[in-house]
C-alpha cells in the first residue's frame, strides 16, 4: 500500500506541473519589438 500511495503522489505532482505549463499564468510574454531610430532624409540636396 506504501508503494501506490507513492506512486499517486508522483502521478499528482506530475499533474499539477502540467497544468500549471499549460494554462500556468507563468508564460512568458511576448517580447515587444525594440524601436530602431531612423535618419530622416531632411538634409538630401
Amino acid at each position: 500500500m506504501d508503494y501506490i500511495a507513492k506512486v499517486l503522489d508522483k502521478l499528482r505532482e506530475w499533474v499539477q506541473k502540467l497544468i500549471e505549463v499549460l494554462v500556468g499564468d507563468e508564460a512568458e510574454p511576448e517580447l515587444e519589438p525594440i524601436p530602431i531610430p531612423v535618419r530622416d532624409r531632411e538634409f538630401r540636396r
